[in-house]
């Protein structure tokens, strides 16, 4: 049959119509596509006409939840309802296509997909944006959100209210969208939707009666929220008869098609041959495809406003089509839609190969993976102990797993990740530095560049407003936690008899390493954390100085506020004391600053016994020996050179701290 199909298209005969046989796919709009001289492929599928779409019939919605609420097992059911995939046993998470998000059960990457449904005789297209529901992800919600006219709000009957759930609240609500607020699992044995119904009235000051009970994995009700998308949430506001304005909410790299940007018409149309410009890069580009998702890329003859759908126009590289960019058609310049800024590292570090010979297989696989995550920064960097290897910046600490982990699941790279740390600011007095600089204010990265205090007027230390969600009798140990932290408490409420939300203003540095591990096993796993960039304020810091031996170990020295600074000294040298191997002379492991040493450990040395041979006799002979070995050690000392090995290194300065 396929060798007949075929030979049908090479000789050039007419298959027949998709819509002759009526199925689910026979949707009204489906042109015949042109005739193309190239071999067929699964990409020439019918050319869908969206100019049966009026503005008037779209509805662009999102889905926001906490973790693991049932966000994407929703998205499944909506697909299903609306004939874009075929109900089997197999669809879970169809939107989320990384092997990482299936595993975390998280979704990383925005995705979207247009559902034709028809509702009272008129057939709507509803265009779902699936968002990442993570705070290291919260730029790329707030631009997906900004394509939406309005969002479904999901909380699990069980958890009740978390902490993203609250975070995503504000985000819809400060972009003055329609919420629809969706209770999920009801059909869990614990689910209490009453419960859950009074949290968000309290909360969200949404009435009770506007809650849809579902659930997402039987299908229960969901039907309901499809036809309250089309009756509570309005179409977009915009016209076909002016100028192109679309927004990039989300990019993919396709090695063979270069770069794919999910867009968002504000106005205007787009369709193949048009010439369009960038209003961030200013780079002109033609458009080579339009279409829409269903899930799958769909080809169309155009797109037209209010819609969303894909667009190839030959840009190289996934840092052209940036997350929140305008584009225009070239001649007819628009004003950028708002809220356009470039992803912001919140979090840096090093990453180096475990295996020297291993560094170009390295190189070539970061490269291709910062194709498809343009938010990842990466510089180039070298350290004595671990080679050559790069200073990589990210948005958050999940952000940072979950680009490691996808190193090693799909390009097989197994790397030293160093300790996270976070960028610093100093504001300068020194009109020799403010020259050789160019600024008043410089950003530290490195410990390295860490300018002495006599030529700082202030250093200043990124902070985060924290929110944590918890059962009322975890709070006397969780305020404990945060104030060992340095944190300030700014707010406390309680959602409902049972929990409790707490706010706080951390330093970024304070969390970024093992905070929410320590929340999680305060609380007994019931806790959950969510933060957001609350600017820089400023800070009492200094540099750390880790010396073996007087000499000063430079991938050892860090930057630490000065009430911390005694008790990250002495960890470190006791670990150090643990890693280094022991010499035939004393090493001193110290912690300084400046020139005042505030914390030290001495690893013995291995010590000849010179008097065994001696039994019995004058003690002078005994002394004499002994005063013969110290001697020999104090020059030994003094010429010894230690170093230290590569895998004491790697056992310091890794993420996790052993308890």
């Amino acid at each position: 049959m396929a060798l007949a199909g075929r030979a049908a298209l090479r000789w050039g005969a007419r298959l027949p119509s998709p819509c002759s046989a009526a199925g689910p796919l026979c949707r009204p709009g489906w042109l015949p596509a042109a005739r193309s001289e190239r071999p067929y492929s699964s990409r020439d599928k019918e050319k869908l006409d969206m100019s049966t779409y009026p503005v008037e019939s779209i509805r662009n919605f999102s889905i926001i939840a906490h973790v693991d609420h049932g966000k994407s097992t929703l998205a499944d059911r909506l697909l299903e309802i609306t004939g874009a995939i075929s109900k089997t046993d197999h669809n879970k998470q169809v939107l989320d296509k990384l092997q990482v998000e299936r595993e975390r059960g998280i979704t990383v990457k925005a995705q979207s997909a247009s559902l034709f449904y028809n509702h009272e005789g008129i057939n709507y297209l509803l265009n779902l944006i699936d968002t990442p529901g993570h705070v290291d992800f919260s730029y790329e919600v707030s631009r997906s959100l900004s394509a939406c006219q309005g969002v479904i709000l999901v909380v699990d009957a069980n958890e009740g209210i978390q902490a993203q759930t609250v975070a995503n609240f504000y985000l819809a609500f400060e972009a003055q969208l329609s919420i629809i607020p969706v209770i999920n699992k009801i059909d869990l044995k614990n689910a209490d939707p009453e419960r859950v119904e009074k949290q968000i009235e309290k909360l969200f000051d949404i009435p009770r009666d506007e809650c849809i009970r579902i659930s997402a994995k039987q299908g229960t009700n969901v039907e309901k929220v499809l036809q309250y998308v089309i009756e509570k949430i309005p179409p977009p506001q915009c016209n076909t008869a002016d100028p192109l304005k679309a927004l990039v909410f989300d990019s993919t790299f396709d090695h063979y098609r270069g770069v794919i940007a999910n867009i968002a018409l504000f106005g205007g149309e787009i369709a193949k041959g048009q010439k369009i410009v960038s209003a961030h890069t200013k780079k002109r580009y033609e458009v080579n495809e339009v279409g829409i998702l269903t899930p799958n890329e769909q080809p169309t003859h155009k797109l037209y406003a209010g819609q969303v759908g894909y667009l190839i126009a030959g840009m190289k590289e996934v840092t052209e089509a940036q997350i929140g960019d305008t584009l225009f058609l070239y001649k007819q310049p628009v004003e950028p839609l708002p809220g356009f800024k470039s992803a912001k590292p919140m979090v840096f570090a090093g990453m180096y190969p475990i295996d020297q010979t291993e560094y170009n297989n390295l190189k070539s696989a970061l490269e291709r993976l910062t194709l498809n995550d343009s938010s990842v920064t990466v510089h180039r960097d070298s350290s004595l102990a671990l080679g050559a290897g790069w200073r990589l910046g990210f948005l958050g600490l999940l952000h940072m797993e979950v680009f490691n982990q996808r190193l090693e699941q799909e390009y097989n790279m197994s790397v030293i990740l160093t300790a996270p740390t976070v960028p610093y600011k100093a504001v300068l007095s020194s009109a020799k530095l403010k020259k050789e600089y160019g600024k008043d204010e410089i950003t530290i990265i490195n410990p390295a560049q860490f300018p002495d205090k006599l030529s700082v007027s202030e250093y200043l230390e990124p902070t985060v407003l924290g929110t944590i969600v918890t059962p009322h009798e975890y709070i006397g140990k969780i305020i404990t936690l945060c104030q060992d932290r340095r944190a300030v408490q700014k707010d406390m409420l309680y959602i409902d008899e049972n929990r409790v939300m707490l706010k706080y203003l951390f330093p970024l540095n304070e969390i970024v390493v093992d905070f929410y591990d320590a929340l999680k096993s305060l609380s007994s796993g019931y806790a959950s954390f969510d933060y957001e960039d609350a600017g820089y304020q400023s800070a009492d810091l200094i540099k750390m100085d880790i010396l073996v031996n007087g000499n000063p170990v430079e991938e050892l020295a860090t930057i630490i506020h000065r009430d911390k600074a005694y008790a990250a000294g002495k960890l470190l040298c006791e670990r150090l004391k643990e890693t280094i191997p022991r010499q035939l002379f004393e090493i001193a492991i110290q912690a300084a600053i400046g020139k005042k040493i505030i914390a030290r450990e001495t690893l013995k040395a291995y010590r000849k016994n010179v008097v065994a041979k001696c039994y019995g006799g004058d003690i002078t002979r005994r002394m004499k020996l002994l005063k013969r070995q110290a001697e020999g050690k104090r020059l030994m000392r003094k010429i010894g050179n230690v170093e230290v090995p590569r895998d004491a290194f790697i056992r310091v300065l890794k993420r996790e701290t052993d308890k």
